[in-house]
């Protein structure tokens, strides 16, 4: 199993965190992975992006030209993001922020309300965990199964006071995901 994901939004919403996130999940769940973030040079509002890949056999390259999946987190990425999608691919959209239909019929679409689940679990802030577990719930890429120890070793030592709310996030975003279908 090879997961191609492209995660799009702008600055301050998580989305390096959560291609960061993503990866070391996929990491300890034995699987090999790459990240490749991008980012402008504005320090919060600017664009962000990340192509993550997993795969349980060699990745020849960390670029993803093609995605199996996206995440549009703002209305700005939604373009991006459907243009990246291959035909059949999954296309993820925050639908709290992007108010328009992705043009393309040929890709699947699932919209998540990542604030509103987000506010719900302890804070808009941990929407990109939201999606985190949308995205792991609707690829099958990641089985989070271990997620809170593995919040514990990603996070340091003075952020594990955040840890329960990133797992209700999480699970909050994979339980969306059976909705979304």
């Amino acid at each position: 199993m090879t997961e191609r994901s492209f995660f799009a939004g702008f600055g301050g919403q998580g989305i390096l965190s959560l291609g960061q996130i993503w990866v070391y999940c996929a990491m300890k769940e034995g699987k090999n992975v790459t990240f490749f973030p991008f980012y402008g040079a504005e320090k919060r509002g600017g664009i962000a992006r990340a192509s993550v890949i997993a795969s349980d056999g060699e990745i020849a390259s960390p670029l993803v030209t093609t995605a199996d999946s996206a995440l549009a987190m703002n209305a700005d990425s939604l373009l991006l993001c459907e243009s990246i999608v291959r035909k059949d691919g999954l296309l993820v959209v925050n639908s709290n922020l992007v108010q328009a239909e992705p043009a393309r019929q040929d890709i699947r679409v699932a919209e998540l309300p990542a604030q509103d689940i987000a506010e719900e679990a302890g804070g808009a802030r941990f929407a990109n965990m939201v999606a985190l577990g949308a995205l792991s719930r609707l690829t099958g890429a990641l089985a989070l199964a271990e997620i809170e120890a593995i919040l514990k070793d990603f996070f340091p030592p003075s952020k594990h006071q955040f840890v329960p709310i990133n797992i209700r996030a999480v699970r909050a975003g994979q339980n969306a995901a059976l909705k979304a279908r």
